[in-house]
C-alpha cells in the first residue's frame, strides 16, 4: 500500500510514522524547507535554537503516543515545567505559583488568594482532574457519538448526565466565578485556558479552563532542544520504518484516479498513491481538491461554512542577558513554566473585543515563557530566551492599514508588559524576532494567523469539526483521502491524536476492502 502525506506538521508526521510502522510505502511532501509545520525551531539569533510555532508540548504527554512510537530512542526527551504557571504579582497580593504538586499550589493559593480560594483550588482538581482524563481519553479517536458515549459513560453518575453537559457546555468564565472568589486567579485560569484561542466568555468553554487540573497529574513539558525536537525524532521514526520526507516538495493538486490518487507538485512531478492523507490546512487541502477538478460547488459550500476567525496572536522572540525579574518571586518559581500576565479578565475581554472590532487590544495580554531556564541548550552561555506570545490580535484590521506598520511599535507594548511585572527586563533585551498573524500565516500557512487553523468554537469542535460531514476525517466523495491535523478533531495544540486516528482508518478501511474483497 503506498501513502502520500500532504504536509510534515506533527499531526503528519503522526500519521506517517503508524503507517510506515505498519508497511505502508510512505512518502512525506512538505513545501517548506523545514519540516514539522508549527512544531519546529530554527536559529534565529546566533546561537539561539527559537521556535517557529508552539514551545510547551501538554497534550502529546498524555496521549501515549510518545510511547507507542518509542520516539525516546529516536532522541526526544522532555523537561517537566514545574511550577507549570506563574501569575506575578499585581502589586498588592503575593504571585500565585502553580506547582506540579497540589499541595504546595495551594500553599501558594492560600497566601496570594486566601484559605477559601486554596480549599477550593484542590476542589476543583479532584472534580475536574478526572473530567480533563475522559476529554483526553475522547481524543484518542474519531468524534463519533458512540466512542465520546463510552469516553464519559458513568462520570459523575451522581450529579446526573443533565448536570454534567450543563457544566460541560457552560463558559469558562462561568465555571471560575463558581468556584472562585479572587480575581486574580480567575484571570489566571482563565488565561490557560484561553490558550485554546477563544475567550472564556463563550459557551463550551469551561474544559479548556478545567484542562488545568490535569497539570497536576503531568505537566507541559519542554522538548530538549526546542519544540522541533518531537518533529525530528517524529522523521528519525519514520525513517528508521523505510518512510521517506521531501522538503521543498509542495503539493500543488489531488485528483482522483482510478482507484487511487495523482498527486502533482509544483516541480511538475505526477506521484500516483493508493491513500492520501492531507495534514495541511483544510482550506488548502480543499484547493487540493479544486486544482483536481472535485466538485466546486460541494467545495464552494464548505469553504464558506468553515470560520477560521479574525485571529488570535503575535508572538515576539527574544534573545536577553537575563531572566525576567518578578517582584517576590525567584527564577525558579517563575521561569521554568508559562507566566500569565494579567490580574483581571477584564483586560482579556477588552483584548478580544477590539480584535473582533479588527483593533489591536487596548492593553496586549501576554503569555511568557522563558525554556533557557529550563534548557540552556537553546541558548549561549550567558544568554537567556523568551518567548511572548499576545491574544488577541486581529489578521485584518479595520483601518485598512499593512501589519508592517504595526509590528515593531505592537511588539515594543508587548515587551513593556513584561516591563511591568517585572520592572527593567526590556533593558534586558538584546535580539528581537517579530511574528505578527501576517507572518504566522506566510511562514507556517496558518490561514489567517489562527494557530488553530480554524476557530475552537462550540459549534467547531468535536463531532462539529471542521464540518459534520468532514469530522471523521474522511471526505464524502473522495474515496482514500483522510484528513489530519489542526483543522481536525481534537483542534489545536500539539497532541498528535488527529494523526493517529486517521492512521487507524487508514489501516482499518485497509482490512475491511481486503474482507469485502475475498
Amino acid at each position: 500500500m503506498t501513502t502520500i502525506v500532504v504536509g510534515s506538521g506533527h499531526n503528519a508526521l503522526v500519521a506517517a510514522c503508524y503507517l510506515a510502522r505498519a508497511g505502508h510505502a510512505v512518502r512525506v511532501l512538505e513545501r517548506d524547507e523545514v519540516p514539522g509545520g508549527a512544531v519546529s525551531t530554527v536559529e534565529r539569533f546566533p546561537g539561539h535554537l527559537v521556535d517557529r510555532g508552539s514551545s510547551a508540548h501538554i497534550m502529546v504527554r498524555h496521549t501515549g503516543i510518545i510511547e507507542e512510537l518509542e520516539l525516546e530512542r529516536f532522541g526526544l526527551r522532555y523537561l517537566d515545567c514545574d511550577p507549570w504557571g506563574f501569575t506575578p504579582s499585581d502589586g498588592v497580593g503575593a504571585p500565585i505559583v502553580f506547582h506540579r504538586d497540589l499541595d504546595a499550589t495551594c500553599a501558594s493559593i492560600a497566601t496570594a488568594c486566601g484559605v477559601k480560594d486554596a480549599d477550593a483550588y484542590r476542589r476543583f482538581v479532584g472534580v475536574w482532574g478526572e473530567r480533563s482524563a475522559r476529554v483526553m481519553r475522547s481524543f484518542g479517536g474519531p468524534p463519533t457519538p458512540g466512542r465520546l458515549l463510552r469516553s464519559f459513560w458513568g462520570l459523575d453518575a451522581r450529579a446526573g448526565g443533565s448536570a454534567l453537559s450543563r457544566e460541560f457546555l457552560q463558559s469558562g468564565d462561568a465555571l471560575l466565578d463558581f468556584w472562585f472568589d479572587d480575581e486574580r486567579l480567575k484571570a489566571s485560569l482563565a488565561w490557560f485556558g484561553a490558550q485554546s484561542g477563544p475567550p472564556m466568555s463563550e459557551p463550551g468553554t469551561a474544559p479548556m479552563v478545567g484542562f488545568a487540573a490535569l497539570m497536576h497529574t503531568l505537566p507541559p513539558g519542554r522538548a530538549v532542544g526546542g519544540s522541533g525536537a518531537l518533529s525530528a525524532a517524529l522523521i528519525a521514526r519514520l525513517r528508521a520504518d523505510g518512510g521517506e520526507l521531501h522538503t521543498g516538495d509542495a503539493v500543488t493538486s489531488l485528483r482522483r484516479a482510478g482507484a487511487g490518487w495523482e498527486v502533482t507538485t509544483a516541480a511538475g512531478r505526477t506521484l500516483r498513491a493508493d491513500t492520501v492523507v492531507a495534514g495541511s490546512h483544510i482550506l488548502a487541502t480543499l484547493d487540493l481538491l479544486r486544482a483536481g477538478g472535485f466538485a466546486p460547488e460541494v467545495l464552494d459550500d464548505w469553504q464558506r461554512r468553515i470560520r477560521v476567525g479574525p485571529g488570535i496572536g503575535m508572538v515576539v522572540r527574544l534573545a536577553t542577558d537575563r531572566l525576567p525579574e518578578y517582584p517576590g518571586a525567584s527564577p525558579a518559581e517563575s521561569a521554568r513554566g508559562l507566566q500569565f500576565l494579567v490580574s483581571d479578565r477584564g483586560q482579556l475581554r477588552l483584548a478580544h473585543g477590539a480584535a473582533m472590532a479588527g483593533a489591536l487590544p487596548p492593553r496586549p495580554v501576554v503569555l511568557a515563557m522563558s525554556f533557557s531556564a529550563l534548557d540552556p541548550s537553546i541558548a549561549p552561555p550567558g544568554e537567556h530566551q523568551l518567548s511572548l506570545w499576545a491574544q488577541w490580535h486581529p489578521y485584518e484590521l479595520a483601518d485598512g492599514s499593512d501589519w508592517a506598520a504595526h509590528a515593531e511599535v505592537e511588539a515594543d507594548r508587548i515587551i513593556a508588559e513584561v516591563d511591568r511585572y517585572a520592572p527593567g527586563f526590556a533593558a534586558s533585551v538584546r535580539q528581537r524576532f517579530v511574528q505578527t498573524p501576517v507572518d504566522l500565516e506566510r511562514e507556517m500557512g496558518l490561514r489567517g494567523g489562527n494557530v488553530m487553523h480554524v476557530e475552537m468554537s462550540l459549534d467547531q469542535m468535536m463531532l462539529w469539526r471542521p464540518l459534520p460531514e468532514l469530522s471523521d476525517q474522511r471526505v464524502p466523495g473522495a474515496p482514500g483521502l483522510y484528513l489530519t491535523g489542526a483543522s481536525t478533531h481534537p483542534g489545536g495544540g500539539v497532541s498528535g491524536a488527529s494523526g493517529r486516528s486517521a492512521a487507524r482508518m487508514v489501516l482499518g478501511d485497509k482490512r475491511k476492502w481486503r474482507f469485502t474483497a475475498r
